[in-house]
């Protein structure tokens, strides 16, 4: 009996958005050359354009000031000329969820009434705020959540900046004027694992994360950054020269034939080509190393065979193996490996000489674990038969 293929990627690399006509235009996500273009088209003189950037650029992304009114070192005209043409808006908190260990799990509207998911997870020295690129996904993976509802959009660079400044809003992490100045970081790191193929949307992650990184403002490092993509082969040296951040790759599979089935934009560029890419990533973006996420799936991916084909694919890659265990959502089509085995895999990529952290499942008890992010506008349940149909398991 012939088993049904697996899902075929869309073939999309944007999504058109359309922007509400007229109103007033949102400076969160705006470049600098974009800023300073959008002030001198709005009556700002070419010769003070420069200047107001740094003020109103200050405002937002240091203090995260959203009232033009209260920025006081701006004449009152000139905040009222503001006022007239622009906004500061974010995305709406629709629900905010706190797992029992400390995860919040927000969903946020964004223009057109859709949804999308960002998680905040919080450690001992760190605070990891793991950020969507897309509504939905195009990539039909077929052990994760998310890809079991259709691409809708890309978001714009606002909206991608505006899930940073909610956390931070929603953290209470904004400076306070006159008060001491404190180092602490609670978004600490930034990592693009949430909703979408950031690849897939380029040029609006690139401009997001310019001003994430800019050192007046959110100021994170591009060290503090970790872009995760399933292996968009023509935009990965693209990725290490115009942004520059650390790259994660949902790796998954150790054959071809197993990781078209798991993750489907295999077809296009395979192991091999993902590899020759991804070899010339360090150099090019002075990274240190690449993480490959490799999620254990029972019986499909989890042998010791694997782990050795494994090491060996990545030999000579400046690279760790974030090994993740499974997590299970309504439906779906696979298993958790089971921990011995989890173990037995990491040993062997350990004893080959790379990093081989187990990642602690965080926020399941929210549906906030890797692969369980799904905006609730979109939460139409499939059979697990049609999922497993669809992923080429029956």
């Amino acid at each position: 009996m012939n088993q049904p293929a697996a899902p075929i990627t869309q073939d999309v690399m944007t999504i058109p958005r359309k922007l509400p006509e007229g109103g007033k235009v949102n400076l969160v996500g705006l470049t600098r050359p974009q800023l300073r273009e959008a002030l001198i088209a709005a009556g700002t003189p070419e010769k003070q354009a420069k200047m107001r950037v740094g003020q109103i650029w200050q405002w937002i992304y240091h203090w995260g000031v959203r009232d033009f009114a209260q920025m006081t070192n701006l004449a009152k005209e000139y905040r009222a000329l503001l006022a007239e043409h622009f906004e500061v808006s974010v995305p709406e908190i629709v629900s905010r969820q706190v797992s029992m260990d400390g995860t919040r799990k927000y969903l946020l509207r964004i223009a057109g009434g859709h949804e999308v998911e960002a998680v905040y997870i919080p450690e001992e020295t760190r605070g990891t705020l793991c950020i969507s690129s897309q509504v939905g996904c195009t990539l039909t993976c077929s052990f994760c959540h998310t890809g079991t509802q259709k691409l809708v959009r890309n978001l714009t660079a606002g909206e991608i900046v505006g899930q940073v400044m909610v956390a931070r809003d929603d953290l209470g992490e904004w400076p306070e004027p006159g008060a001491p100045k404190d180092e602490t970081r609670l978004v600490s790191n930034v990592v693009l694992m949430g909703m979408g193929e950031p690849l897939y949307n380029f040029e609006n992650v690139r401009d997001a994360m310019q001003v994430v990184m800019d050192g007046e403002g959110i100021s994170l490092s591009r060290r503090r950054i970790t872009l995760s993509t399933s292996g968009v082969v023509p935009e990965i040296a693209r990725t290490a020269e115009e942004i520059g951040c650390l790259l994660a790759v949902s790796f998954h599979a150790t054959t071809d034939a197993v990781r078209n089935t798991l993750v489907p934009v295999n077809k296009k560029w395979n192991i091999e080509t993902l590899l020759g890419a991804l070899r010339e990533y360090p150099r090019l973006s002075n990274s240190e190393r690449i993480t490959f996420e490799y999620v254990m799936l029972k019986g499909v991916n989890d042998s010791d065979d694997d782990a050795r084909r494994l090491v060996k694919l990545i030999r000579g890659i400046p690279a760790k193996i974030n090994l993740i265990p499974f997590n299970e959502w309504p439906g779906a089509p696979y298993e958790r490996s089971d921990w011995e085995r989890i173990e037995a895999f990491a040993d062997i990529v350990y004893k080959a000489g790379y990093a081989s952290p187990i990642r602690t499942p965080r926020g399941e008890d929210i549906m906030a674990a890797c692969g369980q992010l799904k905006s609730a506008t979109e939460r139409a349940r499939k059979s697990r038969a049609e999922i497993a149909a669809e992923a080429g398991l029956n």
